[in-house]
């Protein structure tokens, strides 16, 4: 049996606006998103024989069905390549928390589209993929491409950037998750008081300046959140008071990320939150 394996890493949105509702109930929106070191493990078994696609997930809380993304992008790639299925059976093994805003059932699709193109269709050209990615979700042709990106329309659109400075990442996820229907309920784009400096923030990219960087993270579901879920700010408020240059809620959250300049800060403030809160992580930019 052939075993090829995968790294599927999470994003984080060091910028996240909401522009426009959409005709088709769809929102517009521009964020600058970035892959991080954190990821998920796919390990494929491709040319199996009898034609069904099979996922296993390792006991994780996610569904391992038609229902996840992996299977849904697996299915995908063979009806729009028009590509028959020999058989594929996939292993998940989780380390992204679910329902946490880093993209980590999209990350997991994503690296099942670029694994299949490789075994199946190497000349099928990345834009196709991405098109596919595309009917599979919203974040799931960020996932495709990686790096740093400036993203827009419902995230298709999307621009390649010069790679963001690499540095230390803490993550913390409360024991609650958000739902993103519900923030997305509760956005009146005329109403938003504040936007990101999402042009300030590319600039800042470009010249290659972490600091001035981390000044222009944003987030406009921050200011719709409802209160209950206001430990989201206390855990920002403690990744500040630890030394981080800046932090906030990555996606509809509700996963708190910051960035640091120096690794001593970012451990320190990693082992603190990591005594009250089990999901917390220290990785860095990718």
């Amino acid at each position: 049996m052939i075993t090829m394996t995968y790294s599927a890493p999470a994003k984080i949105n060091l910028s996240l606006d909401i522009l426009r509702k959409r005709k088709d109930g769809f929102h517009d929106m521009r964020m600058v998103m970035q892959t991080i070191t954190l990821h998920d493990t796919l390990i494929l078994h491709p040319h199996c024989g009898g034609g069904r696609i099979t996922l296993s997930c390792g006991g994780a809380q996610v569904p391992c069905g038609e229902e996840n993304l992996a299977w849904k992008a697996a299915q995908l790639f063979f009806e729009e390549t028009d590509t028959p299925c020999d058989g594929l059976e996939m292993e998940l093994r989780k380390r992204i928390p679910v329902s946490a805003g880093m993209a980590g059932g999209s990350a997991d699709a994503a690296v099942v589209l670029k694994a299949l193109r490789g075994l199946y269709r190497p000349s099928l050209p990345r834009e196709e993929l991405e098109r596919i990615a595309l009917k599979v979700g919203s974040d799931v042709p960020f996932c495709v491409r990686g790096g740093t990106v400036l993203a827009e329309g419902r995230g298709e659109q999307m621009t390649s950037l010069a790679r963001m400075p690499r540095c230390p990442v803490v993550l913390c996820k409360p024991g609650f998750g958000i739902s993103t229907p519900e923030l997305f309920g509760r956005v009146t784009v005329s109403r938003l008081k504040t936007h990101p400096d999402t042009r300030g923030l590319v600039k800042a990219i470009a010249l290659g300046d972490l600091r001035m960087a981390a000044g222009k993270l944003g987030n406009v579901f921050e200011e719709v959140l409802p209160q209950e879920y206001g430990e989201v700010f206390e855990i920002r408020d403690r990744l500040l008071g630890a030394g981080a240059l800046n932090a906030g809620m990555t996606g509809s959250g509700p996963t708190v990320f910051a960035l640091f300049d120096d690794e001593t800060r970012a451990k320190g403030a990693y082992e603190a939150l990591a005594k009250d809160y089990s999901e917390t992580y220290l990785e860095k930019i990718l």
